[in-house]
């Protein structure tokens, strides 16, 4: 199936895909909700956002429709159709590509970070991006294909947790990690912190990372504005390196929540976590 869409694209206008997916894709994914993301999409818009009923049953479909065109994207991507990018704060990443020290970019669920986050190549570093270990054969072959060529290394996420060893391998050789930070995976670590007016647990493991190396880190979040138009925003996140252990963790997870929140409240829409984001 994916193997079919790469070829297809590579022919297709995206719009033309985003159309078909639109109309009779999503209205049947909504209807059965078999994971539930309806559900916790409504829940994020009624309760979160506090939209009256009907806006956020509208911004359900819309948010379904703009998932679905960023998955699109991925593939289209992986077709080697380009997208424009518009970067702010590109200067964050060239000061810190400059130093000898390598350095972290934490990514979200949010808008694209795939299509759009690689955009940020390093001349003097390799960088190295922490990926989801069950990915398709296809996805993972279309990556490499696509990225091959900009020394960018992807490190599986394995059950056995050898990718530790490849990420710490990375950060000792003063190379650039990226890797998401919004998302609890199983039992994993947690830090908790004030997120859309409420209580929501973070990963501990990027924030213990960073902090036990001393690293500096960046927010990378790619939002879609419009069918072939992606905006990069890069933030430089900050926390005390002088403080105790457990206060750097705090601060830099705050630093790290805020900078979400404000690009989540800019995109409401590209909000892509589908499940009950705040349960404790």
């Amino acid at each position: 199936m994916h193997r079919l869409l790469i070829q297809s694209l590579r022919w297709l206008d995206v719009r033309m895909v985003y159309l078909v997916t639109s109309l009779f894709v999503i209205p049947v994914c909504l209807l059965l909700n078999t994971n539930h993301s309806r559900t916790s999409a409504y829940h994020f818009y009624r309760h979160r956002l506090r939209y009256g009923r009907l806006r956020a049953a509208w911004s359900v479909y819309i948010n379904h429709c703009l998932f679905s065109q960023v998955v699109v994207d991925r593939f289209a991507v992986f077709a080697g159709k380009h997208f424009h990018l518009d970067i702010e704060g590109y200067e964050h990443f060239r000061q810190l590509e400059s130093e000898p020290k390598g350095f972290m970019i934490f990514s979200s669920h949010i808008g694209c970070y795939e299509v759009a986050g690689y955009s940020l190549i390093s001349k003097t570093k390799r960088f190295n991006a922490l990926v989801f270990g069950g990915e398709k054969a296809t996805v993972m072959a279309g990556r490499q294909e696509v990225l091959g060529h900009h020394n960018i290394r992807m490190i599986p996420v394995k059950e056995d947790m050898s990718h530790l060893f490849l990420v710490n391998e990375a950060l000792d050789n003063n190379e650039i990690m990226s890797m998401p930070a919004d998302r609890i995976i199983g039992s994993a670590k947690s830090v908790t912190s004030v997120f859309m007016d409420a209580e929501a647990r973070f990963p501990a493991g990027p924030l213990s990372v960073a902090t036990m190396k001393g690293l500096d880190v960046l927010a990378v979040n790619v939002m879609k504005t419009s069918a072939k138009h992606y905006k990069v925003y890069v933030a430089r996140l900050s926390y005390d390196k002088q403080a105790p252990r457990r206060q750097q963790i705090q601060q830099l997870a705050d630093s790290y929540v805020k900078e979400l929140e404000h690009r989540v409240r800019q995109y409401p829409l590209q909000w892509f976590n589908f499940y009950d984001f705040w349960s404790r």
